[in-house]
């Protein structure tokens, strides 16, 4: 067994004394872009984050996650995790299938699937269970254990934080000088001032992530706070050769990425990520959005590599020289320094005119929400007035008023509602004109012997014992059974003695009838 070496003494025999580190990305750190890293002086990688548990439990994906090869070191991979074991498991895996110099926990992800998840930044409020994990893990393990952070709001908190972090077993601790909840469009700057503080309470190296857009910031950021190393993410992402202070076409950075993705494949959306950022000013030009959209939407990595060749083309001759580039408004409005087909760093808004654009936004929304209410209410009752008319013309003819019930309201409620959906729907025109109900006022039935409607008309009938012709309704010779029923609940014996006289006079009925009819 190697002897493990951990500190400044990890730091600088097994790492090489790394300044220039690109940052664990998820679904972008993968080997092709660690290799393109590394030509343009980045000293060491990390890998994607990945998943401890899925990672313990899925062979599938621990083949497909650690895609290495003998060029790729220094190498770090990382985990988030929030169990101990499950940590260690994935560790203790790690070492047996691949080469690799550390561990890395992580504690930045501020994502929401993070929050989800319980991993990440949602776990730097639960130290027990961070120590937890961390030292055990630093007792089992034959490698180093390393953990990246982000800050809390208040400098001694974040001070102890990296201090609880030490005395759990991180050799090397990241610190991310944002907090958890600078992320989007709120991300801001990072706190330069926060990380000083850090690498000034503990006793291992402490690499700064965070503010660096180019090789001059690195520097900067290791001359102001006196970290060990810088890490770039985003700023990685947008320039590959930002390590090595060049600046060069986006199209050669693509084209050599597609070079190393031959060499390492990797998944289709990982490219196609790539490629956005790297050349995201020129997609956002109009007259590239043909462009943007075959690599929105191929998964054939010689479209990829076309739609970057075709791009070349169009700015080849302003690259070099042959024809000039002079559109200020143009670099002004996508916010740029240099012109758009340079490798360069997206500028973020600041995060108080990002709340004061949003602002203005959801106003606007609020007034044309506003607006359209009050549209359709102007349309509603424009209808309402419409259908009114017309349950009044109903009794009339053409609105004319003429007929009997002149000017009273016959449209029902259901065709009112009907009205209301569709203002142009016909009715038949068989019951304009007609009578209304004694009882409800509601349109009385065409053939009803008594002018009510249906419902009026049965509560007559079976009040008074009569028939109705035009209903269909037989109810004078059906009171009988209703009436020994009464009977036989207030007193059973009377009511048989009245059920044979009722039954025996119906029979007497029946047969007159009979007779009649013969």
């Amino acid at each position: 067994m190697k002897e493990k070496k951990g500190g400044y003494e990890f730091y600088r025999e097994v790492l090489g004394s790394p300044k220039y580190v690109v940052a664990p990305m998820v679904d972008a750190s993968e080997l092709a872009w660690r290799q393109l890293g590394r030509r343009y002086n980045a000293d060491l990688c990390y890998t994607p984050m990945f998943h401890s548990a899925v990672f313990v439990r899925d062979q599938k994906y621990r083949k497909d996650s650690l895609q290495t090869c003998p060029q790729d070191r220094p190498l770090i991979v990382q985990f988030c995790a929030n169990d101990p074991k499950t940590f260690l498991e994935a560790a203790k895996l790690t070492v047996n299938m691949i080469e690799c110099d550390a561990i890395d926990l992580n504690l930045g992800c501020p994502q929401i699937i993070a929050k989800r998840g319980h991993f990440g930044s949602y776990l730097q409020d639960e130290w027990e269970l961070i120590h937890n994990i961390i030292s055990l893990a630093s007792k089992e393990l034959d490698i180093p254990i390393t953990a990246k952070c982000r800050v809390f709001p208040d400098l001694q908190k974040t001070i102890e934080y990296a201090q609880m972090l030490e005395r759990a077993g991180a050799q090397i601790i990241t610190v991310h000088g944002r907090t958890r909840e600078q992320k989007g469009p709120l991300t801001g700057l990072a706190n330069w001032d926060y990380i000083k503080a850090v690498k000034n309470a503990v006793s291992v190296p402490v690499f700064a992530n965070g503010n660096i857009q180019s090789r001059a910031d690195a520097d900067r950021c290791m001359a102001e706070t006196g970290v060990d190393g810088v890490m770039s993410a985003e700023g990685h992402l947008t320039n590959p050769a930002i390590f090595a202070g060049e600046s060069p076409a986006m199209w050669e950075m693509a084209i050599e990425y597609l070079d190393l993705v031959d060499e390492y494949p990797c998944p289709n959306s990982y490219v196609r990520g790539h490629l956005f950022k790297m050349l995201h000013h020129c997609l956002r030009l109009k007259e590239n959005f043909d462009l943007r959209e075959i690599i929105a939407k191929t998964s054939n990595l010689q479209d990829f590599r076309g739609a970057v060749m075709k791009l070349k083309e169009r700015y080849i001759d302003f690259h070099t020289g042959v024809k000039k580039y002079d559109n200020e408004e143009e670099m002004k409005q996508l916010n740029i320094k240099q012109p758009p087909w340079i490798c360069q760093p997206y500028v973020r808004q600041p995060p108080d005119e990002y709340k004061e654009k949003m602002a203005k936004i959801t106003e606007q929304q609020k007034k044309e929400k506003l607006a359209e209410q009050r549209e359709e209410e102007t349309k509603s009752d424009s209808t309402l007035n419409n259908n009114n008319n017309k349950r009044v013309n109903e009794n009339g003819q053409d609105g004319t008023g003429e007929g009997e019930g002149e000017g009273e309201v016959v449209m029902s409620k259901r065709k009112q509602k009907k009205m209301d959906k569709n203002p142009y729907k016909s009715f038949s025109k068989e019951r304009r004109g007609c009578k209304l109900c004694s009882g409800c006022q509601n349109p009385a039935g065409l053939k009803c012997s008594y002018d009510q409607c249906r419902k009026c008309c049965k509560e007559k009938l079976i009040k008074e014992k009569l028939d109705c012709e035009g209903h269909k309704m037989f109810l004078s010779k059906k009171r009988v059974p209703t009436e020994v029923t009464e009977d036989r609940s207030r007193n059973p014996e009377v009511a048989l003695q009245n059920e044979d006289q009722t039954s025996k006079m119906t029979h007497q009925q029946d047969v007159e009838m009979l007779i009649d009819e013969k």
